[in-house]
């Protein structure tokens, strides 16, 4: 038993060792009580004296109050969770694999091999300094009749970090597979301390080993504080800068965690207000990094809540946002779509997002975020509820959202939304690079996901550092936008200094939006990027949701050079009339067809790991449109039928505008009062005659008392309307804008 004499505490009150906290050196657990603030230490000690039993019982019956659960709890919440998420063996899979891997006293530097021979790569690396699969390994000692070699396991890994430490013999590159890098710092620091609240009341678990993972955590909290005295960008700081709060608030009682905590907060919040954009969304634009911010901010908004401390009101304001946002952008089936670095699973077209928004249904109980609540959060965030949040979800309150189309006009994603029916349609519309740190997007500027009859038609893929065709599904060739010859939007790709796989692109397309609106008709996108400049191609899309039936894509190209002009199209296509109509048809026979209403010349279909897509290409041109119809249906005989050259849907026709008519070039879409024109010039509408000064882009509606004129075209004309008396009226139509020509009685 070690003993802390009194004459320590006498030297404390002198402020000789008033020092901080070491960041390079962990602390014996003797020299721990040097550390604490007098008046703890007065609490604790008996009689001028303070043991390793006295310390690490005081700490016991802190973590009790100030964790987000009390461990004394544990045997009753073990069958809870292992009920409620039939997981025992995935826990073993993962814990296994750790275990036949590493020994305890693993290397923390490369290069050395795993225990089977095989050489550990940077990758592997950053894993093993997460050390999340030893939370499984824990799980692994509960589910098997507490095993002390587990926590022996534990124990010895946390020697060795230790020993590395001390010795040097440690990964240091800080932006790559530093083991003390702040991402992985925090997150290991976030596994030790669910570990430890764990297995406090375990037998293997000594006094002596609390302490030491105590001091490591200590050690931790230091290195972190000390090298995050500046803002810096993205996920990774954040994640650090949670944990260090954590361990300001859980380990209040050592001298200098008041200032662990002001800088942990202070980062925060710089965080919260340069990368919350104001609509709502993460900045990095991906869902994967949004819902890492959320638990980010949650373990943090949550202990302090646990142990009374406040925060600032905008803490609520945006942590209620980003789950907000997520209902926002859903599908109406409740996931979510594929946007930039989603990393969770490789390959997939949707994401889960019901774990996180059961996570904001216990928070704030808003009955809008329990429509997509499951009855349990994630599992790992269940060991950061409370009993009362984790009762609250026996009776989850589901209120069907209200949003329709909308713009994120900070992060530029754009909704196209029928409503929220399972079957209902919605479209999103990607156009946005954010100028601080667009290492996680992808080239799919302007690129387009939608949904329709319960099934993703137009998809994006995750992706998965590790894998090697992460650069192929990063670039433009697997997302839904127009390309030029062979260029891709992603340029000058570079992978990180750790070689773990990660990499960005050094060039990537700048967009800018022409105009969005939104009506009882139809929503309208416009846009443009420069990504075609460096072949002296000028380019724009607009997009158009005809409510609620179908879309409208125009890709616009412009050179003084013949070039080849693409669409790239995501799916399982049969071509059904060459290029003109591809079709795909999901299990149910719902299904929708690709219509191209100008004259193509190829059709070609790809694919990689199981997903295909089709490029739609017109070769040799200077100036190019297409103009192309994405068709969702369901059933055989509302497709578009291949063997018919007129197009017909439910009342919609192309090229059949008896009211209205055009110049010999324009393509129009009509049905009843409402009339879609492409490419027109000039037009005559009842006894008027209207001339425009370029050829443009108008929806034409029919209303009782006056006739609506949309201006949908990439750049703003002249409108001129000469009545039957030859009276001339000259108006600027801008894109997205409308007129209203009143009728006179």
């Amino acid at each position: 038993m070690k003993v802390y004499v009194f004459y320590l505490v006498s030297v404390v009150s002198l402020g000789l060792f008033a020092q901080q906290i070491p960041a390079n050196k962990v602390l014996t657990n003797d020299e721990l009580g040097a550390f604490l603030k007098n008046e703890v230490i007065e609490q604790i000690e008996v009689n001028g004296e303070l043991t390793d039993a006295q310390l690490a019982k005081y700490f016991r019956e802190r973590f009790s109050e100030r964790f987000f659960y009390d461990y004394n709890t544990l045997d009753q919440r073990l069958p809870h969770y292992k009920g409620l998420y039939q997981n025992e063996k995935v826990h073993k899979k993962r814990a296994l694999d750790h275990l036949g891997k590493y020994t305890d006293s693993t290397q923390w530097i490369l290069p050395f091999n795993y225990l089977n021979g095989q050489k550990v790569n940077a990758y592997a690396l950053r894993h093993l300094a997460r050390q999340h699969k030893m939370v499984d390994i824990i799980l692994l000692y509960f589910n098997e009749e507490r095993d002390p070699k587990y926590i022996s396991y534990f124990e010895n890994q946390i020697r060795s970090l230790n020993a590395a430490l001390e010795s040097g013999q440690y990964e240091r590159i800080e932006d790559g597979n530093g083991v003390y890098e702040v991402f992985r710092s925090g997150y290991r620091i976030l596994n030790w301390l669910w570990i430890h609240n764990m297995i406090l009341n375990e037998p293997e678990y000594s006094d002596q080993d609390q302490l030491t993972t105590i001091a490591t955590l200590l050690q931790h909290g230091q290195h972190l504080y000390d090298r995050n005295d500046k803002f810096q960008p993205g996920n990774h700081q954040t994640r650090g800068m949670s944990a260090l709060a954590m361990l300001s608030i859980l380990f209040r009682d050592f001298e200098g965690t008041d200032l662990w905590y002001n800088r942990a907060i202070q980062r925060l919040d710089e965080h919260l207000n340069k990368e919350i954009n104001e609509d709502g969304f993460q900045f990095e634009r991906s869902v994967h990094y949004h819902m890492s911010d959320i638990n980010n901010y949650y373990y943090v908004y949550q202990l302090a809540k646990v142990n009374h401390i406040p925060l600032a009101d905008d803490w609520t304001t945006k942590l209620k946002g980003l789950f907000s946002t997520l209902v926002k952008i859903a599908y109406p089936d409740k996931s979510a779509p594929v946007l930039q670095d989603d990393t969770e699973i490789p390959w997939a077209e949707k994401n889960d997002i019901s774990g996180a928004m059961t996570l904001g249904y216990v928070l704030f109980e808003d009955p809008e975020f329990g429509y997509f609540a499951s009855d349990k959060v994630d599992e790992r965030m269940y060991w950061f509820l409370n009993q009362s949040q984790v009762e609250l979800l026996e009776n989850i309150q589901r209120i069907k959202p209200s949003y329709g189309s909308l713009a994120f006009t900070d992060t530029h994603y754009y909704i196209m939304r029928e409503g929220w029916n399972p079957d209902s349609k919605m479209m999103i519309v990607s156009a946005g690079l954010d100028d601080e740190k667009p290492d996680h997007q992808h080239g799919d500027m302007l690129g387009v996901q939608a949904i329709a009859n319960g099934h993703v038609i137009l998809p994006n893929y995750q992706v998965r550092y590790s894998l090697k065709d992460f650069e192929l599904f990063k670039n433009s060739k697997v997302k839904n936008v127009a390309l030029v010859d062979d260029e891709l939007q992603g340029k000058q790709w570079t992978s990180n200094k750790g070689g773990s796989g990660f990499g960005k692109f050094g060039s990537l397309p700048n967009p800018e939006v022409i105009a969005w609106s939104t009506n009882e008709d139809f929503d309208l996108f416009i846009g443009s990027h420069d990504g075609f400049e460096n072949v002296g191609v000028s380019y724009t899309r607009q997009v158009i949701f005809v409510k609620d039936d179908f879309w409208i894509v125009k890709d616009n190209f412009s050179s003084e050079a013949p070039h080849e002009y693409k669409q790239v199209w995501q799916g399982h296509y049969t071509n059904e009339n060459g290029p003109y109509l591809i079709r795909a048809t999901a299990p149910d026979a719902s299904g929708h067809d690709i219509l191209q209403l100008t004259k193509l010349d190829t059709v070609v279909n790809s694919g990689a790991r199981g997903k295909n897509w089709s490029i739609v290409s017109k070769i040799n041109q200077k100036n190019f449109s297409f103009i192309t119809l994405i068709y969702p249906y369901r059933g055989y005989d509302n497709r578009i039928d291949e063997t018919d050259d007129e197009f017909s849907y439910y009342g919609w026709n192309v090229n059949n505008t008896a009211r209205e008519t055009a110049g010999n070039n324009s393509i129009s879409i009509s049905k009843d009062n409402r009339f879609y024109f492409f490419d027109v010039k000039n037009l005559k509408i009842e006894e008027l005659s209207i001339q425009l000064s370029l050829e443009t882009d108008l929806f034409i509606k029919h209303c009782v008392n006056k006739i609506q004129i949309h201006a949908l075209g990439t750049e703003k004309s002249i409108m001129t309307i000469t009545d039957v008396k030859g009276k001339k009226t000259e108006k600027e139509l801008k894109p997205g804008e409308v007129w209203n020509l009143i009728r006179n009685e």
